[in-house]
């Protein structure tokens, strides 16, 4: 059912509530809304440490409304995806695209990039909302959609990481969700059969389609889908883990919640550099501090801290963590796989496809082939060597052969490219003129800075 009429109409007068105070807090401050001040981040590239003014907006975190019939979420930009996943699914519906990790916030994934294995049906996150209050540089609030006048700002809102302001509200599309997922597992030994039957599964009644890379010879596809009953539900939150039982079951079934954070539990894999994934540690962890927040929060320990580094620097080796999604055209994936099986080395790879909801909408600062599939890898560990390489070595290798081969990458994480080279792949020439439109003193650093200078 659908959230009742009081309800609604209550947690949209506290957001106006809030909307009010943080408007009269601006004014009274005589300050811009310059910077974001975040307790949490699921970014992965530290930046410079400057001081700024910064906008408190952790308050604006509540699911507002859902509806079942409309089949629409609304809720705050800092809402995190475990609170509108879980609000969502006592209504029977989930958003129709969930990013992996629960610590991720709806205004950040419509500011970045948000994937997921429904995204070979509906997209990317973005291709999902339907309106973004926002809060601007300058301090003043504007909505936008995908008609109004605001529209320019609507479609130029993802992939611009807070340069041209804040999501304090979203309305999101939400599809049908069932009791239960069914999981099927095939494996492949050849990546042109792989990626061709991928491309096949796209085509599919699938609700879910992701795939993973054990080896050159080893690489399987999950199928996904909703059903009501199921002989037996496996457990991934503790003592058993989800990437492991892709080679060792071919049918598996789990709730639909546990489907959504299947990866949550390991941060996909990336739990064993933390040593998580050893029994004896997993227990003295326990069950509610396995998941990416608590993994999140020792990285950014580390980064404060350098312990990662001042080891390297011990033992004489030359590290370069290489965190990366980059989303290649299916045509070009076994050419791009057999690239980072030669030439980068990291294993497991996350294979995830994705194809426009809407052909006929484009995103500027993130531009895809409206009719194309898309093929995300997602690779992230870090590669140890003893010879001196130039800062960024692999990552910039990484970054050429995504251009060559017609392909995009995500700005989560390091970048190196030159300006002009950013500025032609992430749509420099409109960046500018909504630059000009929400942000003409420059108080937000500009796409470049934040993701490449890091400032």
């Amino acid at each position: 059912m659908t959230a009742s009429a009081s309800e609604c109409s209550a947690g949209h007068h506290a957001y106006d509530e809030k909307l009010a105070r943080l408007v009269a807090e601006l004014r009274m401050q005589g300050s811009s809304a310059a910077g974001l001040a975040k307790k949490t981040s699921n970014l992965f590239r530290d930046r410079v440490a400057r001081r700024r003014p910064r906008v408190d907006l952790s308050g604006f975190n509540r699911i507002l409304s859902v509806d079942r019939a409309a089949g629409t979420v609304e809720c705050e930009g800092m809402a995190t995806y475990a609170d509108i996943a879980a609000a969502t699914l006592a209504q029977g519906l989930m958003p129709c695209v969930v990013p992996q990790l629960k610590s991720i916030t709806i205004g950040g994934a419509a500011a970045g990039v948000g994937i997921e294995s429904s995204s070979f049906r509906y997209g990317l996150v973005h291709e999902t909302l339907l309106a973004i209050d926002m809060l601007l540089a300058d301090g003043s609030i504007v909505t936008c959609t995908r008609e109004n006048e605001h529209r320019d700002l609507f479609f130029g809102f993802p992939n611009s990481y807070g340069t041209l302001g804040y999501a304090l509200k979203i309305k999101a599309m939400a599809v049908p969700a069932r009791r239960y997922v069914q999981l099927t597992h095939v494996r492949h030994r050849d990546s042109a059969e792989y990626f061709a039957d991928l491309e096949q599964r796209c085509c599919s009644d699938a609700d879910f389609v992701d795939g993973t890379v054990f080896s050159a010879a080893e690489m399987y596809i999950t199928i996904g889908r909703f059903v009501d009953a199921c002989p037996f539900v496996s457990d991934y939150t503790f003592e058993h883990i989800y990437y492991r039982s892709i080679r060792e079951k071919t049918i598996d079934y789990l709730t639909a919640e546990d489907y959504i954070w299947r990866w949550d539990t390991d941060w996909f894999w990336c739990s064993k550099n933390l040593y998580a994934q050893n029994p004896l540690v997993r227990r003295l962890l326990g069950k509610h501090r396995l998941n990416s927040v608590t993994y999140a929060r020792i990285m950014r320990w580390n980064s404060k801290w350098g312990i990662t580094r001042a080891l390297s620097r011990i033992s004489a080796t030359r590290d370069e963590p290489v965190i990366q999604d980059v989303d290649i055209p299916v045509a070009s994936a076994p050419g791009f796989l057999a690239f980072l099986l030669r030439e980068i080395g990291i294993l497991p790879i996350w294979i995830c496809p994705i194809r426009a909801y809407d052909p006929a909408s484009s995103f500027p600062l993130y531009k895809l082939q409206p009719q194309t599939l898309y093929i995300n890898f997602g690779f992230w560990d870090t590669i140890r060597g003893g010879e001196p390489k130039p800062p960024g070595y692999y990552n910039r290798r990484i970054e050429r052969k995504v251009q060559e081969l017609g392909g995009i990458k995500s700005l989560y994480s390091d970048g190196y490219f030159p300006e002009d080279e950013f500025w032609k792949i992430y749509g420099g020439a409109t960046y500018s003129v909504l630059k000009q439109r929400y942000d003409p003193k420059g108080a937000l650093p500009d796409l470049y800075q934040k993701c490449v200078l890091r400032q």
